[in-house]
């Protein structure tokens, strides 16, 4: 039982790892769109409608394809269809001014909910917004010294995980040996040889925002 635990946990730790490795090369490698229509004075702003149907208008005019399907409208009070979309990956710390968007509609709202993904937050306009604590912050690089969240907005295929040479991730366990003091421990970890890379550059907007 503890070996199975301790296998879980590494497992949450490697795919962590791996977000972040694809966090950091879509963070450093693709093209950035600001957030100027937000009121907080900022460069760039806090996120609103405009600045979505801005990076939303991107996409589909480099033929980027959207990679959910339309949720249609149900006769369930308080919910709204769901146009076919594209995926936002953002922070968590993006929450508040998501919700404060007039357009915006949560996970619960959506006529079939068990159609969301576990991470989705909900939805504006045609992106959905995945939001996870490992969202990629560009310390302090706000025009006024605030922190700007970077909104990596992808459509179908933008981005791919390459393993080097077909090598996947693979768990690692050598037992206790008990031939001494020195060896009554067993190890256990993981390894993986991956490369994230954008496979094409038109299909992947960074849309850059400040908090309200």
């Amino acid at each position: 039982m503890v070996l199975n635990e301790a296998a879980a946990r590494l497992g949450v730790s490697l795919r962590k790892t791996e977000d972040e490795l694809t966090r950091n090369m879509l963070a450093g490698t693709a093209a950035q769109l600001n957030c100027v229509g937000g009121g907080n004075g900022d460069l760039p702003t806090n996120i609103s409608f405009e600045d979505i149907s801005a990076v939303v208008q991107a996409l589909a005019s480099n033929d980027a394809y959207t990679i959910t399907d339309l949720i249609e409208g149900e006769d369930r009070f308080g919910s709204a269809p769901i146009p076919d979309s594209y995926f936002a990956l953002a922070s968590t710390k993006m929450i508040s001014d998501l919700n404060n968007l007039g357009e915006f509609v949560p996970k619960c709202q959506y006529p079939s909910p068990a159609k969301a993904l576990r991470s989705e937050w909900g939805s504006c306009g045609n992106l959905r917004f995945l939001l996870s604590s490992q969202g990629s912050v560009s310390t302090a690089a706000s025009f006024a010294g605030d922190d700007v969240y970077n909104i990596f907005c992808v459509g179908m295929e933008a981005y791919a995980c390459i393993e080097q040479d077909g090598y996947s991730a693979s768990f690692l366990y050598r037992p206790p040996i008990y031939s001494g003091p020195m060896e009554l421990n067993c190890s256990c970890a993981y390894k993986f040889a991956e490369v994230p890379r954008i496979t094409n550059d038109l299909w992947v907007i960074n849309l850059r925002a400040t908090l309200a």
